[in-house]
C-alpha cells in the first residue's frame, strides 16, 4: 500500500486549521481604537492649571502593592517578607504630599498591555497579549501624544517595549533602551536606568531640558520569574530599588512630580499575565516635593475613597484603578485627558481646599471626556456593542447634567465608573457569523474524522479504493464550495450577522464545508458505543463548567485509570496464565506511573487553597524540590535501561537500539538534566555569577540538542532497524544427505515497533532538554507508562486472537498457543503469522489522556502565568529569534507532541513483517502496518478535535460569562494549539517515522508497501 493513501491526515489537518482560523477570527478580535485626539481651546477648556512643570514617571516592573509600604513589614503576613520602605518623613509628616495606592491593573497583566493602559487610560483585550513580544505602535490618543502636542520634551530609559509602541516620541539624546525579555539578566536594565536617570536630574547637559522623564526598571519582574518573590535575591533587588527612591527624592526639585508604580503584580511563583489577585494588585506612589496635592484627606467624602483588603493583609487599603492615573496625571501637568480614557481622577490629588473646588472642575472635565468618548464609539462601526446598555448610560448622563451641585459629584463618579464597568463587560467584539462558520467546520471535521477512522478498519484494498474516490470527490467539491462561497458573499452582506466576514473567509468556509460533506456522502457511519468511551463524552462536556475546567488536571488521571478497567477485566478471561499475568503486571506498572506523575502539580489561581504546588520546592520559590535533585541523575541512566528492557522482551534491543540507547540517548538526557541543575545553581547564587558558567550551560544544551539531532537522526536514518540476523548450518537429519541452514532473526516479532521507538526517543531527547527538572521526572514516568500500555494492548489483542481462534479454528489456535509458549523474539522465517486486529478507538483514548496528563504534570496549565519563560534561554543567554519562541513552544506543548507522535506504535508494536500475499491477506504485513498507523493517527486527531469542539462551544455559548477571559477563552486557545500540535506530530510520525521504518523493514522481508 502506498503512503499516498495517508493524505487523509493532511486533509483533516487543513480542515482543523480552517475551523480554528474562522472561529478565532470571530471570537478573539481586537477592540476598535478611535483615532480622535482631545484638544482644548478658549471656548471649551478641558484642563486645569498645572501644579508641576514636569514629572518623573518610574515603573518598577511587577511592583506588587505589598512590596511598597510606608510601614515596617508585618512579620506574621506571608506576603510582606520583602518591601521597599518609603521614607517615613514623606508619608507621616507630609501626608498631603505623599499618596500610596493599591492600583488595579486590568488583565491580561502582560507588560505591553499594561503600558498601553497606563498611557491611554483604555482597557486591553485578551487577544492583545499575543503582541507582548512584538508590540506595535500606539495609534490612539495618550498622555505621550498630549505631551508631544504641547511641545514637551520626553526622556526615556529602560524596557525597550516603550520604543516599540512609541518609536519616535522620545528625545533622541535622552533615550536609552535595554533588552526587556532576558529574564536571566537581573541587573543590566536596572543599572542602565540608574546610570542615565540621575545625570538627567543633576549634572547632565540635558538636566533641565526635559519635561517628562520615564524610567522602567525590570529587575523585580525578572527576579520573580527566575527565583520567585520570596527568594533572598528579591530582597537584594528591592533594597536596590529602595536606594534609588531615596536618592531620587533627594534629587527632585519642588516643581517636579514623582510617580512610582508597578505595571502589574506577580503571583506566588513570581509570574503574571492572568487576573489573579496578586497579579492585578500593583503599587502606585505619587509624591510632590513642592506644592501640596491635597488640602486635608479627612475632608474628602469616604464614599469617594474605595478600599480593599490585600491578600494576606488584615486591614483595608486605599485602592484605585490603574488607569485612573491617566486623567489625574494629565490634569496635574496641565494637559487634556486622552480621548480614549476610561479612568476617573483620584480625589486625593485635587482636593486642594475645604470644598474641593479643583476636584469638582477636574471631575467635570473627566466626565465630559468619557461621555464624548462613548458617544463617538457608539457612532463608530462597532457601536452596536453598546446598544443593550446605552439606555442605562444615557440615564446616568442625564442625572449628571440635571443634578444640583451637591449631588453632581456623586452622579459624575457613578457615570465614569458605570462607563468603565460597561466597557469591561462588553469590550470583546464577537463576530457571530465567523464563530458559526468555525464551529460548523470543526463539527464537520469531527464527523469526517470518525468516518475515516471507520473506513480504515476495512481491508487494504477497500481502503485504497475508498481513498482514491474520496480524493477526487473532495477536490471537485472544494472547487464547487469555493465558487458557492464567493457567490454568497455579496448578498450576505445585507444580513447583520455576516457583517465583517470577508470574501476570503466565505470562500474558505464554502470549500471546507462542501468538501467535508462530499466525503461524508461516501462514508457510511456506524458508531459503536462502548462504556469504555465514557471519557469521550464527559471530557468535552465538562468544559461547559468553569469548576470542571479549573480541575481538568485532576479529572484526566481519573479518566486514565478508568481506562484500565477493560484490560483489567480481560486479564481474568485470557486463555493462558502467561497472558493473564502479563496484562495484570503491565496494567499495574501503567497505573503506578500515572499516580506518580500526578504528584507533580502547578496550581491555577482558582485552585487555591485546595491545591499545593509540588512542581517547585514551594508556592513562591521557582526551584526544583530536593527529592527531584537527588533522583534526576540516576533517572538519566535508568530510563534508557528501562526502554532497553521493554525492547528485550521481544529480543528487539539489537541493531540501532544497542548503539542509540546507551551512547546517544543517555548522554543527551544527562546533559539536559545537568543544564537545569546548573541553571538552579546559577539562579540560587550558590556560586558567584559568572559569564563562563552561563557559557558552559549554553554549550551543554547546544551539544545535547545538536548531538541528538545530528548523531541520533543520522544513525536512525541509516540503520532504522533493531534486528540481529544469525545463521547456523545444521547437520543433515536422519535419512537426509544434505545439511540445512537455519536463519534466526532476533527482534523479528517487533521489527516495526522497536525502530519507531528509537525514532520517538529522538524527540524525547529534544523535549527533555527544554523541560525543567521535575518535568523531566514526569517525562520518564510517562515513557514507562507508554511502553507498559503498549504491552497491555498487545497482550489483550493476543488473548482476543487466541479466543477467536479456538472458536473458529482449533488447529490454528493450537499453533498460536504454542507460539505464545515459545520465545516471542526469536522467530524463524517460516513462523506462523498472528492475525492482526483493527485498532479500537478505546485503545487510543489512554494515549490521548496520557498526553494531556503529561502536559499538566510537566508544570503547565491552560493559563498565561504557567508558561515557563526560562526555556526561552536554553540555547542562548538572550532572546534569539526564532529559537527562543520555538523553545517555549517545545517546553509547553512538547509532552502533547511526544505522545501524539507515539500513537502509531499501537499499529507497529509487536507486529511481525510478513509480506502481503493472497494466502495471508489478514497477516500483519507492511501494507496493514501503514493502514494501522493511519487509523491510530486519525483516532488521536479525533480525540483532541473533540476536546477542541467542546472548548469552542463553551467559549461561544458563554462568551458573555463573567469567567470567559479567565477560563473559557484560555481553554479554547490551549485546545486549538493542542490540535495543531497533535496534527503536526502524527503527520511527522506517519510520513517520516513510520514511512522509513515500514519501508526499510518491509523491503528486508520482501513486502514493499510503496514509498510514493
Amino acid at each position: 500500500m502506498s503512503f499516498r493513501t495517508s493524505s487523509v491526515l493532511l486533509y483533516l489537518f487543513l480542515l482543523h486549521i480552517a475551523g480554528i482560523y474562522l472561529f478565532t477570527r470571530g471570537f478573539l478580535l481586537t477592540r476598535l481604537s478611535l483615532s480622535s485626539v482631545t484638544s482644548c481651546d478658549a471656548s471649551a477648556p478641558c484642563t486645569l492649571e498645572p501644579t508641576h512643570k514636569r514629572a518623573v514617571f518610574l515603573i518598577i516592573d511587577a511592583l506588587r502593592f505589598d512590596f511598597l509600604s510606608p510601614n515596617p513589614p508585618e512579620p506574621s503576613s506571608p506576603y510582606h517578607h520583602n518591601v521597599l520602605t518609603l521614607p517615613r518623613e514623606l508619608t507621616d509628616k507630609h501626608p498631603q504630599h505623599s499618596f500610596l495606592f493599591d492600583s488595579y491593573a486590568d488583565p491580561p497583566t502582560t507588560t505591553l498591555q499594561r503600558i498601553k493602559g497606563i498611557v491611554t487610560g483604555s482597557l486591553p483585550t485578551f487577544v492583545d497579549m499575543g503582541h507582548n513580544f512584538g508590540g506595535s505602535s500606539i495609534a490612539e490618543d495618550s498622555i505621550i501624544q498630549q505631551l508631544r502636542m504641547a511641545n514637551k520634551s520626553i526622556a526615556f530609559m529602560g524596557d525597550d517595549t516603550w520604543l516599540s509602541v512609541f518609536p519616535t516620541s522620545f528625545h533622541p539624546e535622552m533615550s536609552h533602551d535595554f533588552d526587556s525579555f532576558n529574564v536571566e539578566d537581573l541587573h543590566t536594565v536596572d543599572n542602565g536606568v540608574i546610570a542615565n536617570l540621575f545625570p538627567l536630574l543633576t549634572g547632565s547637559p540635558h538636566a533641565n531640558s526635559w519635561d517628562f522623564l520615564i524610567g522602567h526598571f525590570l529587575g523585580v519582574d525578572h527576579v520573580g520569574h527566575r527565583v520567585g518573590p520570596d527568594h533572598p535575591t528579591m530582597k537584594a533587588k528591592q533594597e536596590q530599588m529602595n536606594d534609588v527612591l531615596m536618592r531620587l527624592v533627594d534629587a527632585l526639585d519642588p516643581d517636579t512630580l514623582l510617580v512610582v508604580l508597578g505595571d502589574h503584580g506577580m503571583d506566588r511563583k513570581g509570574d503574571h499575565g492572568g487576573d489573579g489577585d496578586l497579579e492585578v494588585s500593583a503599587a502606585m506612589w505619587i509624591y510632590s516635593k513642592g506644592p501640596a496635592l491635597s488640602f486635608d484627606k479627612a475632608s474628602i467624602s469616604p464614599a469617594l475613597l474605595k478600599t480593599t483588603v490585600f491578600p494576606g493583609a488584615s486591614v483595608p487599603h486605599r485602592r484605585v484603578q490603574q488607569i485612573d492615573l491617566v486623567p489625574s496625571l494629565s490634569l496635574l501637568l496641565g494637559l487634556p485627558i486622552p480621548f480614549n480614557n476610561l479612568g476617573t481622577i483620584i480625589p486625593e490629588l485635587f482636593w486642594r481646599d475645604k470644598y474641593g473646588t479643583d476636584y469638582h472642575r477636574a471631575l467635570e472635565f473627566n466626565t465630559r471626556q468619557v461621555h464624548q468618548y462613548l458617544s463617538t464609539y457608539r457612532a463608530s462601526s462597532s457601536g452596536g456593542e453598546l446598544d443593550t446598555v446605552w439606555s442605562n448610560l444615557q440615564a446616568q448622563w442625564t442625572k449628571v447634567a440635571s443634578s444640583a451641585s451637591a449631588e453632581k459629584l456623586t452622579a459624575s463618579v457613578e457615570y465614569t465608573r458605570l462607563a468603565l464597568e460597561t466597557c469591561r463587560s462588553l469590550w470583546a467584539q464577537f463576530n457571530a457569523g465567523l464563530i458559526g462558520f468555525g464551529l460548523i467546520i470543526l463539527v464537520l471535521s469531527l464527523v469526517v474524522g470518525w468516518g475515516i477512522f471507520e473506513q480504515s478498519g476495512n481491508a487494504v484494498a477497500l481502503w485504497e479504493a475508498w481513498v482514491s474516490k474520496a480524493t477526487k470527490d473532495c477536490l471537485l467539491a472544494a472547487l464547487v464550495g469555493s465558487a458557492l462561497g464567493a457567490i454568497a458573499h455579496m448578498p450576505s452582506q445585507a444580513i447583520p450577522i455576516f457583517n465583517g466576514v470577508s470574501l476570503l473567509q466565505f470562500v474558505l468556509f464554502g470549500a471546507a464545508t462542501i468538501s467535508a460533506l462530499a466525503i461524508l456522502f461516501t462514508t457510511p457511519l456506524h458508531p459503536r458505543l462502548s462504556w469504555s468511551l465514557l471519557p469521550l463524552i464527559l471530557h468535552p462536556v465538562a468544559f461547559l463548567s468553569n469548576s470542571y475546567t479549573f480541575w481538568e488536571d485532576r479529572i484526566v488521571p481519573f479518566f486514565l485509570l478508568t481506562s484500565l478497567v477493560q484490560p483489567f477485566l480481560k486479564s481474568f478471561s485470557a486463555p493462558t496464565s502467561h497472558l493473564r499475568k502479563r496484562i495484570l503486571f503491565f496494567s499495574v506498572i501503567f497505573a503506578v506511573c500515572i499516580r506518580l506523575m500526578g504528584i507533580s502539580t502547578v496550581c491555577r489561581e482558582e485552585q487555591h487553597p485546595w491545591c499545593s504546588i509540588t512542581f517547585f520546592a514551594g508556592g513562591t520559590v521557582a526551584e526544583p524540590p530536593s527529592p527531584i535533585l537527588a533522583l534526576i541523575i540516576p533517572l538519566c541512566g535508568l530510563l534508557p535501561f528501562t526502554i532497553k528492557r521493554f525492547l528485550s522482551i521481544s529480543k528487539s534491543d539489537k541493531g540501532v537500539a544497542a548503539i542509540f540507547l546507551p551512547y546517544i540517548l543517555t548522554p543527551t538526557l544527562l546533559a539536559g538534566s545537568v543544564y537545569w541543575i546548573m541553571e538552579w545553581v546559577d539562579s540560587t547564587q550558590l556560586i558567584g555569577a559568572s559569564a563562563g558558567f552561563r557559557l558552559a550551560r549554553t554549550i551543554l544544551a547546544r551539544c545535547a540538542m545538536g548531538g541528538m539531532l545530528i548523531a541520533g537522526g543520522l544513525l536512525w536514518s541509516i540503520v532504522p532497524v533493531c534486528l540481529q540476523i544469525t545463521s547456523e548450518r545444521k547437520p543433515p537429519a536422519p535419512g537426509e544427505t544434505e545439511s540445512k541452514t537455519q536463519v534466526v532473526v532476533l527482534g523479528f516479532a517487533n521489527a516495526f515497533g522497536s525502530p519507531y521507538v528509537i525514532f520517538w526517543c529522538i524527540s524525547l531527547g529534544i523535549v527533555w532538554v527544554t523541560t525543567q527538572l521535575t518535568g523531566q521526572i514526569v517525562l520518564g514516568l510517562a515513557t514507562v507508562a507508554l511502553l507498559a500500555y503498549l504491552e497491555v494492548v498487545d497482550s489483550v489483542n493476543d488473548a482476543t486472537a487466541l479466543q477467536d481462534a479456538f472458536e473458529t479454528n482449533p488447529s490454528a489456535a493450537l499453533a498460536l498457543f504454542q507460539s505464545q509458549a515459545g520465545s516471542p523474539g526469536a522467530a524463524p522465517t517460516s513462523a506462523l503469522p498472528t492475525p492482526s486486529l483493527p485498532i479500537r478507538f478505546s485503545d487510543i483514548v489512554p494515549i490521548a489522556l496520557l498526553a494531556l496528563h503529561a502536559f499538566y504534570t510537566t508544570g503547565h496549565q491552560s493559563t498565561i502565568p504557567s508558561i515557563q519563560w526560562k526555556s526561552a534561554f536554553v540555547l542562548n543567554s538572550t532572546v534569539t529569534y526564532p529559537f527562543s519562541p520555538l523553545l517555549v513552544i517545545l517546553n509547553t506543548f512538547g509532552p502533547i507532541f511526544l505522545f501524539a507522535l507515539a500513537t502509531p506504535l499501537l499499529a507497529l508494536w509487536n507486529v511481525a513483517p510478513f509480506a502481503m500475499t493472497a494466502t495471508a491477506a489478514s497477516a500483519p504485513g507492511p501494507a496493514t502496518a501503514v493502514l494501522g498507523t493511519v487509523r491510530a493517527s486519525v483516532g488521536i486527531m479525533l480525540y483532541f478535535n473533540l476536546l477542541l469542539v467542546g472548548s469552542a462551544v463553551s467559549a461561544a455559548l458563554l462568551r458573555r460569562h463573567l469567567m470567559v477571559w479567565k477560563v473559557f477563552a484560555p481553554r479554547y486557545m490551549a485546545g486549538a494549539a493542542q490540535v495543531v500540535v497533535v496534527d503536526l506530530a502524527v503527520l511527522f510520525g506517519v510520513w517520516v517515522g513510520a514511512r522509513r521504518v515500514i519501508g526499510r523493514v518491509g523491503a528486508m522481508f520482501g513486502g514493499r508497501p510503496g514509498s510514493k
